[in-house]
């Protein structure tokens, strides 16, 4: 890392790949530097998904450049600390949150300070929190994305929603509700209730069969989250393969349905945003760590079946 201004923060980071046991909280990270394009925000809150400890095993060093020591996370809620010169949404003082992907691994969110591209943040929705905005924006974008581009759900759509409880899942059952949809949504029955209360009209149990046998007739279209079996029988709960959307098993593609990996986008988060801010979508925080517990963060999403979000907060 540069040492951008001589002086020092604090932060969780790690040097090699590996298990939980290779992050460690420092305080002689050095302050990141701010180049044209980027935001220095000073975090309130990160996010904690999947994906966070898929990249600390290594499982995407050929996808990006990796410079360690590696400061975890990609989601991010906090003030804007100062900005580059070609910066001109965000000034100093700006609450935003953010869906941090640079095109590096090396500045993540775990930390006092991150620098975000400009196009990976938004202003933070007056209606949530810092760890409630903190928690919404790769899960968020994610659902976002797939609805809206790879399904092109609107009203009146029958749109089943697997593993609806997860990170992903409830905030796609939210915005599928929000754009129109009749959402059926896939959960143990112990989030059964959980779901209806955020607008599914039907609720399935996974455990109790193929899903293509318990629904009453074909959807119009399936947001796989599941991967597998799940997937492979979603051509049966569909009444056209182009609408099965994966966000998690490319084997999608071969299907005639479309894999979504989702990308950092200005617009789509300021649209999380306004959903927040009209009461369409919540983000309920399933665990909220302080910064040095990041480990027990990452062994809880690791554990999976977490019904909402885990965040660590900084303030």
């Amino acid at each position: 890392m540069g040492d951008a201004y001589g002086e020092r923060m604090r932060g969780m980071a790690y040097d090699r790949f590996g298990d939980d046991d290779v992050l460690a909280l420092r305080d002689d990270l050095p302050e990141p530097p701010v180049g044209p394009d980027v935001v220095l925000v000073r975090v309130h809150a990160a996010g904690v998904n999947p994906v966070d400890l898929g990249i600390r095993a290594g499982g995407l060093a050929n996808f990006f450049p990796h410079n360690f020591p590696i400061i975890p996370g990609w989601d991010v809620a906090g003030v804007v600390e100062a900005v580059g010169p070609a910066v001109v949404a965000f000034a100093p003082g700006d609450e935003v949150f953010g869906y941090v992907r640079r095109d590096d691994v090396q500045w993540g969110t775990a930390a006092e300070l991150v620098p975000a591209p400009q196009r990976c943040l938004a202003h933070k929705p007056a209606s949530l929190s810092f760890a409630e905005a903190g928690a919404l924006p790769l899960a968020g974008l994610t659902a976002y994305q797939a609805l809206t581009e790879a399904l092109d759900v609107g009203e009146g759509d029958r749109v089943l929603v697997h593993r609806a409880s997860g990170g992903v899942g409830f905030n796609a059952v939210q915005i599928a509700v929000a754009l129109g949809a009749h959402v059926i949504g896939t959960a143990s029955p112990r989030n059964h209730g959980f779901l209806r209360d955020a607008g599914c009209a039907e609720v399935i149990d996974y455990s109790a069969g193929p899903i293509s046998a318990q629904l009453s007739e074909p959807v119009d279209a399936v947001l796989d989250l599941v991967g597998g079996a799940t997937l492979a029988d979603a051509p049966k709960q569909v009444r056209d393969v182009s609408r099965i959307a994966s966000v998690v098993d490319p084997a999608v593609n071969g299907m005639g349905g479309r894999y979504v990996f989702v990308r950092p986008e200005q617009h789509d988060l300021e649209e999380l945003g306004r959903m927040a801010d009209a009461g369409q979508l919540r983000v309920p925080i399933a665990k909220a760590f302080p910064l040095e517990d990041l480990v027990a963060a990452h062994r809880l999403v690791g554990e999976g079946h977490v019904r909402g979000k885990v965040v660590v907060t900084l303030r």
